[in-house]
């Protein structure tokens, strides 16, 4: 090996990898649940970021450790496929490597354990569905998005909150499928959560080209175009020798021209409102304000497509192309300031496949939170409407499956049956945390919930009253999808980790300090190291 380079072998190797994602784990475990506490971060230009979520908390973390950021990517992922239950899968990972080290010491051999695993997480997703619900009416749409919100700074909103989540999903579904890329979210701050908004159709964070557009429109004609409102420059090095004066006017009446051609097409559409994705010229914005267009410049390409899946407008790459028939409509398009941004909406669309969400908040902190409270709540609902099945929440699923994992360990023989059991083991997690963050007793939580199970799979951990409760008939209600995720990124992420008995660390490379744990990495802005 090049000179420099470092080496950790067998056991050695294992248990540094299963203590970084043990640490990790134990770092996000405290925001888990309702009363689940919250992680202040500073990054290192001062910026502060105050979340209980778990994916956000990872991300923002300087982690350095090659087996921590493994388990970074199980909350990207979670949040990628879910948008919700992203502190459950790290913390499943983070016991599934503690109940193996225990084995490990018991001389079981890691290719055994992960045998086990993997069984263990195929048995643990047959019995999800077997205690599945399903249901994926309003009521369980708008109680499937308040227990994803809950804890999240959003309590005291969280019912008007989860109707404008529902409405806008359900507003954006077709054939079954949720792109949730087309409900957009603004924030902005300077009122409380309660004043929020669904906008049915989209809203743009940009203003008027000029102030003498008219800045209220109704029966609006929309057209959108992509390239730019003004001559193009040569895409080759050019040289244009003029001998007289009369030679450039003639040059600068004949730029004039074009610009006037391309205006006169826009007015020939019947378009009197315009959004472009590039420049539009001066002389053309003076000309359009003449003819009463409200004009629109730099648009971003995603407002762009939202525009279009609301208005059923088609985006135009030539302006010598467009055509009535290109273009689409709403009933009203107006510009508005609200608090310090000024804003054009787009709204009265018939059927829009795309709308907005205003969101307020007392402070850019608070406005922030209720944002990542809200993406997480449309994850989750777009998933429900997808699959149309839900679990109990409140750690009740969790139980259930680890009961029956029990008895599944029972039925295989070998050194395999101890990881099936240790799996198990690990799934308790959850509702064990949930109990720790609320200022109950882990054990007598533990013991109520596996006897409250004998008679009943949808009993789980009421945090609020500190006893078991029917889940179900609490309303806390969450996605079958969140948890198979957790449990199969949980599993595969640990299988992984395991199966690792030799770590290389090259010269130059942002290597692990093979001696201790310090290589995890300090969080951002110069705090000390989190591990």
């Amino acid at each position: 090996m090049p000179e420099g380079s470092s080496r950790v072998l067998g056991r050695d190797a294992q248990r540094m990898n299963i203590m970084a994602g043990k640490v990790l784990a134990e770092t996000v475990r405290t925001t888990l649940g309702p009363k689940g506490m919250d992680k202040m971060l500073v990054d290192g230009m001062g910026d502060i970021v105050v979340t209980n979520d778990g994916v956000t908390i990872l991300k923002e973390m300087d982690i350095e450790h090659p087996a921590a950021k493994m388990l970074v990517e199980v909350a990207k992922t979670q949040e990628d496929e879910v948008g919700d239950g992203t502190t459950t899968a790290v913390i499943i990972a983070g016991e599934l490597l503690k109940k193996a080290e225990d084995l490990l010491d018991q001389e079981i051999h890691p290719t055994t354990l992960v045998m086990g695993y993997r069984k263990a997480a195929a048995k643990a997703l047959e019995l999800l569905n077997q205690i599945a619900i399903d249901a994926s009416d309003r009521e369980t749409l708008q109680m499937v998005a308040m227990t994803a919100m809950t804890g999240k700074g959003t309590e005291k909103a969280r019912e008007p909150l989860a109707e404008l989540i529902v409405d806008a999903v359900l507003q954006v579904e077709e054939d079954g499928e949720v792109d949730s890329d087309q409900i957009n979210i603004h924030r902005i701050q300077g009122a409380t959560v309660h004043d929020s908004q669904i906008v049915n159709g989209v809203v743009i964070d940009k203003s008027r080209a000029i102030n003498s557009m008219p800045k209220d429109l109704t029966d609006a004609s929309i057209a959108l175009l992509k390239y730019p409102l003004e001559v193009k420059d040569l895409e080759t090095d050019a040289k244009i020798k003029l001998t007289d004066p009369a030679q450039m006017q003639a040059f600068i009446e004949q730029e004039e021209q074009m610009v006037k051609d391309m205006v006169d097409k826009v007015i020939a559409s019947g378009a009197n409102v315009i959004f472009c994705q590039k420049g539009i010229d001066d002389l053309a914005q003076h000309l359009l304000a003449k003819a009463g267009i409200l004009a629109v410049k730099r648009v971003r390409k995603s407002d762009m497509e939202r525009i279009g899946k609301a208005t059923g407008a088609q985006v135009v790459t030539n302006v010598e192309e467009l055509s009535a028939d290109d273009l689409g409509h709403a009933g009203h398009v107006y510009e508005k300031k609200i608090f310090d941004e000024i804003l054009i909406f787009v709204e009265e669309c018939e059927e829009p496949k795309a709308v907005s969400i205003i969101l307020r908040g007392s402070t850019r902190h608070v406005a922030e939170e209720v944002e990542r409270a809200v993406e997480d709540a449309i994850g989750v609902v777009s998933a429900t409407v997808e699959d149309g099945q839900v679990v109990a929440g409140g750690g009740a699923p969790e139980i259930a499956i680890a009961r029956g994992l029990k008895d599944y360990a029972d039925t295989i023989s070998g050194r395999e049956q101890l990881a099936i059991a240790a799996f198990a083991e690990a799934l308790e997690v959850v509702p064990k945390t949930l109990a720790e963050n609320a200022g109950l007793d882990q054990i007598d939580a533990l013991v109520d919930l596996r006897a409250a199970h004998e008679e009943n799979f949808y009993m789980g951990l009421d945090v609020f009253k500190g006893e078991v409760t029917n889940m179900k008939d609490a309303q806390v209600i969450e996605p079958k999808r969140v948890k198979k995720q957790a449990i199969q990124s949980a599993a595969e992420a640990a299988e992984m980790i395991l199966r690792i008995d030799d770590m290389i660390a090259s010269t130059g490379s942002s290597e692990p300090d093979m001696g201790g744990m310090e290589g995890m990495g300090g969080m951002p802005g110069g705090m000390p190291p989190m591990m």
